[in-house]
């Protein structure tokens, strides 16, 4: 079976992982955005590619989720000494990624064949795709500071300035990466990760060609909004300040084109009604991956979801 999922920072890197350790049962691609990238200190930085490769390598920091286990700050400790930013916190195993990554890049090396490579040192056996090898830039526009790169709004102000406007600079110009358009031509399952739907998946959503392949296909996404909130992230707030209240109905509507199937937590199993009236498939579990043994059982149920039904019942997307 070949699933290929849609990935973005920690939710959706938990995912991915839950599904790699369904193979060799399933061939596992997986597509990640490439907005949030962005040059700090002369070096590309990838924090989603980072994270989900990080976290199907075993690589990953167990208590943020992101950048390494067992890291150490003292390049960054003395950059502070010498009056350098310090606000994006690389650690020193994660600024060799960035170093050699840089180095590559600069010989003219595309970004999906660095990412592979780095995925074939770290033993990672699923096929890991940026979504383009063109640059993308997604930008928030704030009531508070007007427009910010989304660095610099998630990580240096924490989140904290008011959404009024969402865009990715670069995006008319983008292609899909190598492999993309056939990996999800090919899948019997499609999986939107819970990820941020406005800054981790629409990125993805919107490079040419990628959305028009997902309608033709099985795609069934799992909703980060829990009891109208996230475990991590700005998106229930996103939603919020785009006048939207968050709910797995809000995130069902949102790719609604798209979908299939919807997945979200058993605590809104309330919705279901409304969800399932409007002919989508719904699976209702447990959605929190506190451990490696959660990412695996909701791996098996979304697939065991997916095989049960009918794969011709396309939803009527009644909202």
């Amino acid at each position: 079976m070949n699933v290929t999922v849609l990935a973005g920072g920690v939710g959706g890197a938990k995912l991915a992982h839950g599904f790699a350790l369904c193979q060799p049962e399933i061939d596992l691609t997986v597509i990640v955005n490439t907005g949030d990238d962005f040059d700090h200190f002369g070096l590309r930085i990838c924090p989603d590619l980072d994270t989900v490769c990080y976290t199907l390598a075993g690589l990953a920091n167990p208590q943020t989720g992101w950048g390494r286990k067992d890291e150490t700050y003292e390049v960054l400790r003395c950059v502070g000494e010498l009056g350098g930013p310090t606000w994006f916190r690389l650690g020193d195993k994660d600024l060799a990624t960035h170093l050699e990554r840089t180095r590559r890049l600069s010989e003219g090396q595309r970004l999906s064949d660095v990412v592979t490579a780095f995925c074939s040192t770290w033993g990672i056996k699923a096929r890991v795709l940026p979504m383009s090898d063109d640059p993308v830039r997604t930008m928030v526009d704030t009531r508070e500071y007007g427009w910010l790169d989304f660095q610099n709004y998630f990580v240096r102000h924490a989140c904290r300035p008011t959404i009024q406007k969402i865009a990715f600079e670069g995006i008319e110009q983008a292609l899909p990466a190598a492999g993309v358009l056939e990996a999800l031509e090919d899948s019997d399952l499609i999986v939107i990760a819970p990820s941020n739907p406005w800054v981790s998946i629409q990125p993805i959503l919107s490079v040419n060609g990628i959305a028009s392949m997902i309608q033709s296909q099985k795609a069934v996404a799992v909703s980060p909004i829990i009891q109208g909130q996230t475990l991590k992230g700005p998106a229930a707030k996103m939603y919020r300040e785009m006048g939207i209240e968050p709910s797995p109905v809000a995130v069902a509507q949102h790719y609604s084109t798209l979908l299939w199937g919807l997945v979200m937590d058993e605590l809104d199993r309330g919705f279901e009604s409304t969800l399932m009236s409007s002919g989508i498939m719904v699976l209702s579990t447990q959605t929190i991956m506190q451990n490696e043994q959660d990412r695996l059982s909701l791996a098996r149920e979304i697939l065991t979801f997916s095989q049960d039904r009918n794969p011709n019942q396309m939803p009527r997307r009644e909202f």
